[in-house]
């Protein structure tokens, strides 16, 4: 499957449930101090979610091109030395502007790589905030193999901008490229090319 496929198909998938398709930015943000390059498939709706702007749909789907060479976000440092790092690339995206959350949108995804994509099942594992037991029931209830459902603390599932603003929890889900599948714990995500995260979902529900 060629990338522009993967393209085609995330924003089809999402616009089938009523999902706005959004033209990526700019990477220069316009009338954004606080950024000199797009980091993120969210920066453009940075008003949304705090309130001062209300957006015309409550989804959207984009396919948002980033840059992560400077501030927290910053990749620059791990280029070169592991297959999971890259300063460009484009971060497929699905918003929600207080209409759904954590049940929907763990729904949409799985739904999309297992059905979609026909990712095999037993070669994703996912991570969620040590706190979410929320979402780890979600998890659960679809039916994920409790031994492929991982438990982490705020540097690898709570996403944050900065000091102040929206910020929460997040649930990712990892492909294993490896063969033991049974054999595996938490140590290796985020930490051993094995892994590759391959969705993030960010549950903002503090400010």
């Amino acid at each position: 499957m060629k990338a522009n496929d993967i393209r085609k198909l995330f924003k089809s998938y999402f616009k089938k449930y009523n999902h706005q398709e959004i033209a990526s930015s700019s990477l220069i943000p316009e009338n954004d101090p606080t950024l000199l390059f797009a980091n993120a498939g969210m920066n453009q709706f940075k008003d949304y979610f705090t309130g001062n702007a209300t957006p015309d749909n409550k989804r959207a789907v984009t396919i948002q091109k980033c840059v992560r060479a400077g501030g927290k976000h910053n990749d620059l440092e791990n280029v070169g030395h592991t297959a999971r790092h890259h300063t460009f690339f484009e971060m497929l995206g699905n918003f929600s502007f207080g209409d759904y959350f954590k049940k929907d949108a763990i729904k949409f995804s799985w739904e999309f790589l297992t059905n979609e994509l026909k990712i095999p099942k037993d070669k994703l594992f996912i991570t969620v905030h040590n706190t979410d037991d929320e979402a780890e029931q979600i998890w659960l209830k679809i039916g994920i193999d409790p031994k492929h459902i991982f438990r982490k603390g705020d540097k690898d599932n709570f996403w944050e901008m900065g000091d102040t603003g929206p910020c929460g929890p997040c649930t990712e889900i990892h492909y294993y490229f490896g063969d033991n599948i049974d054999e595996q714990d938490s140590s290796g995500v985020n930490k051993d090319d094995l892994y590759r995260e391959i969705w993030n979902l960010v549950f903002i529900q503090y400010n």
